[in-house]
């Protein structure tokens, strides 16, 4: 299947909302209750949290559609530029500029068919506009198909940082790659 990768706009923030709060979960550790994703999808994943995003110059959310009908959504990334405010980020970070990728979700029906790739393509470019000289994100550790993925797209586990889901703690690496 081909995608088709685009910059979000405010017609796309139900679905994408949607899609944010189906994938969300399958990112999360065996141990994270649902109660803990549904309380983080409802303060961070929420249409209007996904408007505020849009409306951020700092921020650019890409989304991947089938190229057959691109405005069904099937996959989704968040940048956020500028340094890092968590500690642990900072120190491990090599690269600057850098960028965050803060978000890369798939739906799980189309997960092996290349949206992941064509999201992360579009989103190393978009990085690489703004100016960008490094990219990073964190990853869960116990969270092996998106690290394989990540390291197959250039990335290399740097450092190690925490992360909130609701009332729980999480460990996630810390991963980096140059533009």
């Amino acid at each position: 299947m081909a995608s088709t990768v685009r910059t979000a706009v405010r017609a796309d923030l139900a679905q994408l909302a949607e899609l944010a709060a189906l994938t969300f979960p399958l990112a999360c550790p065996p141990g994270s209750t649902a109660e803990d994703q549904r309380a983080f999808i409802g303060s961070v994943l929420s249409v209007e949290r996904f408007e505020e995003y849009l409306a951020d110059p700092d921020r650019v959310v890409l989304v991947a559609g089938d190229a057959g009908e691109p405005s069904d959504l099937v996959g989704y990334t968040m940048l956020v530029a500028g340094e890092p405010t968590d500690d642990d980020v900072q120190a491990a970070l090599h690269l600057r500029p850098t960028i965050e990728l803060s978000k890369c979700y798939v739906h799980p029906d189309h997960h092996g068919a290349g949206v992941a790739h064509a999201l992360m393509t579009a989103s190393l470019e978009a990085a690489r506009e703004r100016g960008a000289q490094g990219m990073w994100l964190g990853v869960n550790q116990q969270n092996a198909r998106a690290q394989a993925f990540y390291v197959r797209s250039g990335f290399a586990i740097v450092g190690t940082k925490h992360f909130t889901v609701g009332g729980r703690v999480e460990d996630d690496y810390v991963l980096e790659r140059p533009l």
